[in-house]
């Protein structure tokens, strides 16, 4: 998102992505304008809290008209960059890794996996879903200086020492999908997604929260 953009709630910020990809769909569909109400519906996310997400970037829609659909996708496009290229390395190409590489973003065309590492000879040299996969030891030496997100997909007991040349690298974001805790400096964002605990907390909210 734009640095200079006023600071919004980590929650608000975490939901825009949400929003834009329902308002692609809705563009595609030749929709012109969506309400609250619809986009509730879709996204599930309850009206009130849209209302106030949207509030923090100023007069978005008008009461009783609802929101424009492709003032919106435009809107969002530009606060969330989307009208630039962003380009992403992926770290260990297991199983996970391989899936990462054939899917490779294909529903956004404004990001894209650029190069893949592993230390797997067999694997060195190779491409998947047409991205190459490098030998992470010479990472330092071909890093595109322009990449500065990194998906990581390595081993648990490997994963902080490989955070640790990232950063040292120049990568500023790191999406984490091994079960280790990272520490990194303040100056990095690492995102944790850990598969296991995911599922836990459904299968948990499933017997506990029944709707």
């Amino acid at each position: 998102m734009k640095s200079d953009q006023v600071k919004i709630p980590q929650a608000t910020a975490k939901r825009l992505p949400l929003y834009y990809r329902f308002l692609e769909n809705l563009h595609a569909s030749g929709k012109q304008r969506v309400s609250s109400t619809e986009l509730s519906e879709a996204v599930k996310v309850d009206s009130a809290t849209i209302r106030r997400d949207f509030s923090y970037f100023g007069a978005l829609g008008k009461k009783g008209y609802g929101y424009n659909v492709n003032y919106l996708l435009s809107f969002f496009r530009e606060t969330l960059d989307q009208n630039e290229l962003t380009k992403v390395i992926l770290v260990g190409v297991g199983n996970l890794g391989t899936a990462f590489l054939h899917y490779n973003f294909s529903k956004n065309n404004n990001t894209q996996i650029e190069m893949a590492f592993d230390v797997d000879e067999s694997k060195i040299g190779t491409e998947v879903g047409g991205v190459k996969i490098y030998n992470l030891d010479d990472f330092e030496n071909i890093l595109d200086p322009e990449v500065t997100v990194a998906i990581l997909t390595v081993p648990s007991q490997a994963a902080q020492k490989i955070a640790d040349r990232l950063v040292d690298a120049g990568i500023k974001g790191i999406l984490n999908f091994t079960p280790a805790r990272l520490s990194v400096p303040d100056s990095v964002r690492v995102h944790h997604i850990d598969l296991s605990v995911e599922l836990q907390a459904l299968v948990y909210f499933l017997k506990h929260y029944p709707l």
